[in-house]
C-alpha cells in the first residue's frame, strides 16, 4: 500500500469522499479546490439518492424526438444555438447510444455503482457532523395516469431487471400520500429504500471538515498544471505553489477535461446546464422526494425549503441564466403543485459532466498515478460515496469487487 502523498483535486461530493475513504486508510492526503467545497454541482442538485436512477437519457428513439422537443418551448430540453457548433462533435457520439443495445448496457453499469447507494452514504457519513443531512425515504414517480406511465415501460423494465419493482398507486389514493400533488398526478410508482440529502452544500462541506479533523489537509487553491517524472505524477502545480504527490485523483467534473487531454485522452465531454429553484418557507411540503415524469424535474423537502430541480440545456459554461429554463420550470411546478406558496424563491444553475455515453470514468490512467473521478452527469451525489470508495480501494492496492470496466477512463483513448 503506498504511503506517499495523495492529491484529490475537487472537493464535490466524489473528492470529498475519496479523500475520506483514502484517510480511513492511513494515507496522507490533501484535498484542493479553487472555492469553497460543495459549492458546484454537489450543491445544487435535486438531492436525490436515486438508487434506481439507472436509465440513461440516451434511450431507444431520442433520435428521432430530439429535434422535435426542442423545438417544444413545454419540454425542458433547451439549446443555446449558437454553441450548437462546438457541442455537435459531442452531440453526434451521444446521440450514437440512442439505442437498446447501448442503453441497456449503460444501465447495467449504472446500476452496478448506484444499487447500495444509500448504504454508501450511511457508511461514509456514519459518526460525523454531515451524517445529519442524510434521510432514508421512498422516492416516488409521478405520472399523469396509467398511460402515461405505460409509456415508460421499456425504463421500468431496466428498473425491474435491476431489482427495482414499484408499489403503483392510483386515483384519489395519489392525493392521499402526497396532498400537495393536484389533479394532474394520477399515478404513483412508489419505490422503498431510497433517500436524500436535506443539504447537498452543507453535507459536503461537513464531510471536508470531518476530513480535516481526521488530520487530512484542504487548501483553496487553482489547478495550474501537472508534472510528470518518468511519465509518473510528482506533483500539482497550483496558484498555491506546488503540491508533491504519488498519486493525483481528478474529481473536477467538467473541468476535468483540459487535463485529460495533456494525458492523451480527448473525453467527450460536455457541461448540461441544469438549474433548480427553491420555493422558501413552503406552506406545503412533499412527504418524501419525487420525479415529476411529465415536467422531468425533481422535487425534494430540503432544510432550506422545496427544491425542484431539472430542465437540461446546452450552452458551455457561460454564468448566465437563460430565461426560458427557469419559466417552463416554475410553469411545470405550478400545474403539479397547484396550491404551492412561498415566501421567496431562489435560483440557481450549475454544470453537470456530461460524458457521450453517460458513464463515469473511474480508475487510473494508464500506470501515470493519474486517477480519474469524474462524469457523473446526473447520479454524481448518488454515485459519489461508492466511486470515492473505488478510488480509495484502488490507490491503496485493494483491488474492488467491483467490475469497473464500465467507466475505464481508457475507453476514449482506445476511440481518439
Amino acid at each position: 500500500m503506498t504511503k506517499s502523498p495523495v492529491v484529490v483535486v475537487g472537493a464535490g461530493i466524489v473528492g470529498a469522499a475519496s479523500a475520506i475513504w483514502l484517510k480511513r486508510k492511513g494515507l496522507d492526503v490533501t484535498l484542493i479546490d479553487k472555492g469553497t467545497p460543495g459549492h458546484g454541482a454537489s450543491f445544487g442538485n435535486g438531492g436525490i439518492l436515486a438508487r434506481c436512477s439507472i436509465v440513461p437519457v440516451t434511450g431507444p428513439g431520442l433520435l428521432r424526438k430530439a429535434p422535435g422537443y426542442l423545438m417544444n418551448a413545454d419540454f425542458p430540453l433547451f439549446l443555446r444555438w449558437g454553441y450548437l457548433p462546438r457541442l455537435l462533435p459531442w452531440l453526434t457520439k451521444y446521440l450514437s447510444h440512442a439505442n437498446a443495445s447501448d442503453t441497456k448496457r449503460i444501465s447495467k453499469g449504472l446500476a452496478q455503482l448506484l444499487g447500495d447507494s444509500v448504504d454508501q452514504h450511511i457508511q461514509l457519513s456514519k459518526d460525523t457532523a454531515a451524517e445529519t443531512w442524510v434521510e432514508t425515504s421512498d422516492y416516488n414517480y409521478v405520472y399523469r395516469n396509467r398511460a402515461a406511465y405505460e409509456a415508460d415501460r421499456f425504463d421500468w423494465d431496466l428498473r425491474r431487471a435491476a431489482g427495482f419493482v414499484p408499489e403503483i398507486i392510483e386515483g384519489a389514493a395519489v392525493q392521499e400520500l402526497e396532498p400537495i400533488l393536484g389533479p394532474q398526478a394520477g399515478l404513483l410508482a412508489l419505490n422503498r429504500d431510497h433517500g436524500y440529502v436535506r443539504n447537498p452544500g452543507q453535507y459536503v462541506q461537513d464531510l471536508v471538515k470531518t476530513f480535516t479533523q481526521m488530520g487530512g489537509r484542504f487548501v483553496q487553491a487553482e489547478l495550474r498544471d501537472v508534472t510528470f517524472t518518468d511519465e509518473h505524477i510528482s506533483a500539482v502545480e497550483t496558484d498555491q505553489g506546488s503540491f508533491p504527490c504519488s498519486q493525483l485523483v481528478l474529481a473536477t467534473g467538467v473541468w476535468s477535461k483540459p487535463l485529460m487531454k495533456k494525458l492523451g485522452i480527448h473525453v467527450p465531454l460536455e457541461a448540461e446546464r441544469g438549474y433548480h429553484i427553491v420555493f422558501k418557507h413552503p406552506n406545503q411540503m412533499p412527504n418524501a422526494p419525487m420525479m415529476l415524469a411529465e415536467g422531468k424535474f425533481v422535487a425534494t423537502p430540503m432544510a432550506e425549503g422545496l427544491r425542484c430541480a431539472g430542465v437540461v440545456e446546452f450552452g458551455g459554461l457561460s454564468p448566465e441564466k437563460s430565461a426560458a429554463p427557469l419559466a417552463l420550470l416554475r410553469k411545470s411546478v405550478a400545474q403539479m403543485f397547484p396550491a404551492l406558496q412561498a415566501s421567496e424563491e431562489e435560483e440557481w444553475l450549475g454544470y453537470r459532466p456530461a460524458p457521450s455515453d453517460s458513464l463515469p470514468l473511474i480508475g487510473e490512467i494508464r500506470r501515470t498515478g493519474v486517477f480519474a473521478a469524474f462524469g457523473h452527469h446526473h447520479i454524481g451525489l448518488t454515485g459519489g460515496p461508492k466511486t470515492g470508495r473505488l478510488i480509495a480501494d484502488l490507490i491503496a492496492g485493494t483491488r474492488p469487487n467491483e467490475d469497473l470496466s464500465p467507466f475505464d477512463p481508457m475507453r476514449f483513448a482506445r476511440r481518439s
